[in-house]
C-alpha cells in the first residue's frame, strides 16, 4: 500500500484519501454532536434517538434514486466539492441557530437536508475511485478508503465523544463543519480525468454523456433497475450488504443507549469503546487488503455474519452482567476485525463488473436498499426497547443474524456463484 501511494500517479487519490479521512472524522464529530443534542433534551430515550437519525436516513429513498442518474452525468470532483462546502454551511447553520430554537423540529430539517447532499456525495465518491486508479489497483484503493474509514472512526468517536462532553453539542457541529471545508478544498485540488479511465470500457464519453442528457430521470431509474437485476455478482452484493445492514440498524440505536447505562455516561465511554471498535475494523481491513485476491469474497461475508453476530451477543450479556470496560474493549476489538472486510469485497466487486457510466446510479441503488434495511430494523428494534430489555434485544439479534451467516455458508459449499471472482487477471 506504501508503494501504492507513493507512485506520482496515484497522487490524485492520495489527495482524496486525506479527504475522505478529515471529513469523516468529522461525520463522526458530528453523530456524537447529534447523540449529545438527544440526551440534553430527551435524556435515555432509544426512540427519540431513533427519530433524529431516521433523518439522516430517508433522503436515501427520497433523494437516492435521483441523485444517482445526475451523479453519471456530472463531472464527480465537482460533484463532491459542492457537496461538502453547502453541508458544512448547513451544519453552522445548526450550531449557531438552529439548536436554540425552542423546538427540534427545525434540527430534523437541516439533518433532512445535510443527508440529501450525502446522498449525491457517496455515489460520486464511490464512482470517482475509478477515475483516479488503475483498474489493477482497486483492490487497494478500496482497502484504503475503507482504512480511511476505519480511522476516522477511532478519531472521531475518541475526540468527539470528549469535545462533546466538555464544548457540548455545538462545539461538535462547529468540527463538523471545518472538516468538511477542508475536505472540500482538498478534492477541489484533484486533478480532472487520468487517461486511462477515459479508456475503460463503460466509460463516460461526451457523447454518450449527451445521449444521457436527453433520457428522462425515471427512464434512468428503471435502465439502473434493469442493469442491476442482469448482474448475477451485484445482485447478490445487494442481498448481503442488506442482511449486515439490518444487522447494524437492529443493533445501532439500542448499543448506543445500552453503553450509557451500564458504563453510565452519555458519549465518554461511546468515544472510549470506538477506540478498540475502530483498530479491530483498521486491522481486518488492513489484514484482508493483504490476501483479499486469495479469499472467496461470499465466504468473507458469511463467516463475518457468523462472528460478527456471536460477538454482539457475547458483548450485550458480558457488559450487562460485569459492567467491566476493559471486556467491553477487548470484545469491540475482535468484533472490528472480523466484520472489518465485509466493505472491502462488496465495493471491489462491483467496481470490477459494473459499467462505469452505470457506477452512480448502481451505488446509489445500493445506498438504498442497504439504508432501509437499516432502518426498518433500528426502528423495529428501538421501539421493542421501550418494552424489552436492551441486552436481550441485542443477544437475541446476535444469534438471529449467526444463524443466517450459517445458513448462506452451509448453501454456499459447491455452488459456482460464491467461487473467488477473477479480478481482472
Amino acid at each position: 500500500m506504501i508503494a501504492f501511494l507513493k507512485n506520482k500517479d496515484n497522487w490524485p487519490f492520495l489527495r482524496f484519501w486525506l479527504a475522505q479521512l478529515i471529513s469523516q472524522f468529522g461525520d463522526r464529530v458530528h453523530q456524537m454532536a447529534l447523540v449529545g443534542l438527544i440526551a440534553m433534551r430527551h435524556p435515555g430515550s432509544s426512540f427519540e434517538l431513533a427519530k433524529l437519525l431516521a433523518f439522516t436516513i430517508v433522503p436515501v429513498f427520497i433523494i437516492g434514486p435521483i441523485a444517482g442518474v445526475y451523479v453519471d452525468r456530472w463531472e464527480r470532483r465537482t460533484t463532491l466539492f459542492i457537496c461538502d462546502f453547502v453541508r458544512g454551511i448547513l451544519v453552522l447553520a445548526i450550531a449557531f441557530y438552529v439548536m436554540d430554537l425552542p423546538s427540534i423540529l427545525p434540527v430534523y430539517a437541516l439533518v433532512f437536508i445535510i443527508f440529501a447532499f450525502s446522498r449525491f456525495y457517496v455515489p460520486a465518491k464511490m464512482s470517482f475511485i475509478p477515475e483516479m486508479v488503475k483498474e489493477e489497483d482497486l483492490h487497494i484503493a478500496n482497502s484504503l478508503v475503507t482504512v480511511t474509514g476505519m480511522i476516522a472512526l477511532v478519531l472521531g468517536a475518541l475526540f468527539g465523544g470528549l469535545i462533546v462532553e466538555r464544548a457540548g453539542p455545538r462545539g461538535g457541529f462547529v468540527w463538523d463543519a471545518a472538516t468538511f471545508f477542508f475536505s472540500g478544498l482538498l478534492v477541489f485540488s484533484i486533478p480532472r480525468l487520468k487517461k486511462w479511465y477515459r479508456e475503460r470500457p463503460g466509460a463516460l464519453t461526451a457523447g454518450r454523456a449527451m445521449l444521457a442528457a436527453h433520457k428522462t430521470v425515471w427512464a434512468e431509474i428503471v435502465e439502473g433497475i434493469d442493469y442491476i437485476r442482469s448482474q448475477k455478482e451485484i445482485r447478490f452484493i445487494f442481498i448481503m450488504m442488506s442482511v449486515l445492514f439490518a444487522a447494524a440498524g437492529a443493533v445501532y440505536v439500542v448499543i448506543i443507549v445500552f453503553i450509557q447505562q451500564a458504563l453510565n455516561s452519555v458519549t465518554k465511554d461511546l468515544g472510549f469503546l470506538a477506540v478498540p471498535l475502530g483498530a479491530g475494523l483498521f486491522l481486518g481491513s488492513l489484514a484482508y487488503g493483504k490476501c483479499g485476491d486469495r479469499i472467496s469474497k461470499w465466504k468473507t461475508m458469511f463467516w463475518s455474519l457468523i462472528l460478527g453476530g456471536g460477538l454482539v451477543a457475547c458483548f450485550a450479556a458480558a457488559v450487562h452482567t460485569t459492567h467491566s470496560r476493559g471486556l467491553a474493549a477487548g470484545l469491540a476489538f475482535v468484533l472490528g476485525f472480523v466484520v472489518g472486510p465485509v466493505v472491502i469485497a462488496s465495493n471491489t466487486v462491483v467496481h470490477t463488473v459494473c459499467a462505469a457510466h452505470m457506477s452512480g446510479k448502481v451505488f446509489s441503488a445500493l445506498e438504498f436498499v442497504m439504508h432501509l434495511a437499516f432502518l426498518m430494523a433500528m426502528l423495529a428494534s428501538s421501539y421493542a426497547a421501550e418494552f424489552v430489555s436492551r441486552a436481550w434485544i441485542l443477544m437475541g439479534v446476535g444469534v438471529i443474524f449467526l444463524g443466517v451467516g450459517v445458513i448462506g455458508l452451509l448453501n454456499s459449499r459447491g455452488e459456482r456463484p460464491f467461487a473467488p471472482i477473477n479480478m481482472g487477471k
